[in-house]
């Protein structure tokens, strides 16, 4: 791929994205505050978050794996179920992760 290419394709993306955001800013007050609107709005974040878990934690690169990072988002699953603040959730799930590779489960 070419150097214009790439920066063509950055820039083409950038104005989407910008495009997008604007579009979000131009539409009706009223249509968003729809209970229907609000419900799905709050079910796709949840989406995109329970993906976005999914995908860091069980994927490297191409292949499937399990390595330390499934047992640290279960720790941080558990503190979180206890109602642990977050900062604490962050430090046991990165301390179980380290634990695990020090040990050499990586």
């Amino acid at each position: 791929m070419t150097t214009a290419l790439l920066w063509a394709t950055v820039l083409v993306a950038s104005l989407a994205c910008f495009a997008l955001k604007l579009a979000g800013h131009l539409i009706p007050e009223h249509w968003l505050a729809a209970e229907r609107v609000q419900r799905t709005s709050t079910l796709v974040t949840v989406a995109l978050l329970v993906s976005l878990v999914v995908v860091q934690t069980f994927a490297d690169g191409q292949a499937v794996v399990v390595d330390a990072r499934l047992p640290a988002l279960a720790v941080a699953a558990l503190a979180l179920a206890l109602r642990a603040p977050f900062i604490l959730v962050v430090v046991l799930a990165a301390a179980t992760a380290a634990g695990l590779r020090a040990l050499g489960w990586g």
